[in-house]
């Protein structure tokens, strides 16, 4: 007979599948609940924030869940590696880095932001909404502002989000499994941190768009926003497409300089095969020769 599967590697085969998608799936509910939270008491960009927050909160959770319900392929003898494993040679080697440097981005546009916001001290719970600027000799007051009445949820958000992720990749990679499951389960985790760094940002980033462009005074400030605030707008929103493709069907692609040394790896325990082959072979021509003096 056959042999089969046992019960419970049947029930799991997909159950890391199940996971992503369900993650996405409750964030969209927990989204949709939220944006209506306290109508009329909450204003609408506020309950943006916490609607992009919720729904990358709920994408990196799912995929922490499939990672952790993702089934360990069964072998009858285990390998091991002389090579060291790294983070870096799990994660997306283009995407990563792009993604790295939009999370170390964000965080310092929103403490610019929040240090250039207006404080009112009347209204403490309300402040960093607005930024006051002068324009022709008039003070006026530019908003929404991502100051630290809509930049908390993002700063609590990333804190937590951030070291999960980072563990987890770190887990991946010096945990059990082949070479391209494990290159599966770390870019899963890099799409969904990258989910919701480039939600936030794409958000931050129109809002300063928004208000900065109401002004009358475009010079510097209008190609500001032309040169620098646009294009960010833009890749924010590529990298929040491949993250969400990546979170829904992660398919690492095989980087070409691991290929490389995986090569080169082999070539030198194949050389060091055959050069034992040809010691060994000389070894036994030798001894062959010293019995025949004997004799």
């Amino acid at each position: 007979m056959l042999d089969s599967a046992p019960l419970p590697y049947r029930l799991l085969e997909h159950a890391d599948h199940v996971a992503r998608w369900s993650g996405l799936a409750v964030g969209v509910v927990v989204a949709q609940a939220v944006s209506t939270l306290g109508d009329g008491d909450v204003e609408f960009e506020q309950r943006v924030v916490f609607c992009i927050t919720a729904f990358g909160l709920c994408a990196v959770a799912g995929v922490l869940l499939a990672d952790a319900l993702t089934l360990r392929p069964q072998e009858a003898v285990r390998t091991a590696s002389l090579a060291p494993r790294l983070v870096r040679d799990h994660v997306p080697p283009r995407m990563g880095p792009l993604i790295a440097l939009q999370g170390v981005s964000l965080v310092a546009l929103l403490v610019i932001t929040a240090a250039t916001a207006s404080v009112d001290p009347d209204r403490v719970l309300s402040t960093g909404k607005v930024v006051h600027v002068t324009c022709n000799g008039m003070r006026a007051s530019l908003g929404p502002w991502p100051g630290l009445y809509y930049s908390l949820p993002m700063f609590g958000a990333l804190a937590i989000a951030t070291p999960t992720c980072a563990w987890a990749l770190r887990r991946i990679a010096h945990g059990p499994g082949g070479d391209q499951q494990r290159r599966d389960r770390a870019w899963a985790v890099t799409g969904a941190w990258g989910l919701l760094v480039s939600s936030q940002q794409l958000y931050a980033v129109l809002m300063i768009s928004v208000a900065l462009t109401e002004t009358g005074c475009a010079g510097v400030v209008g190609a500001l926003t032309f040169w620098v605030f646009y294009p960010l707008a833009l890749l924010n929103l590529f990298t929040l497409v491949w993250s969400l493709v990546t979170v829904v069907a992660p398919r690492a692609v095989e980087d070409e300089k691991s290929l490389d040394d995986t090569t080169a790896f082999d070539d030198t325990v194949a050389f060091d095969d055959e050069a034992g082959l040809d010691d060994t072979a000389d070894l036994d021509d030798e001894r062959a020769a010293e019995g025949t003096l004997r004799r």
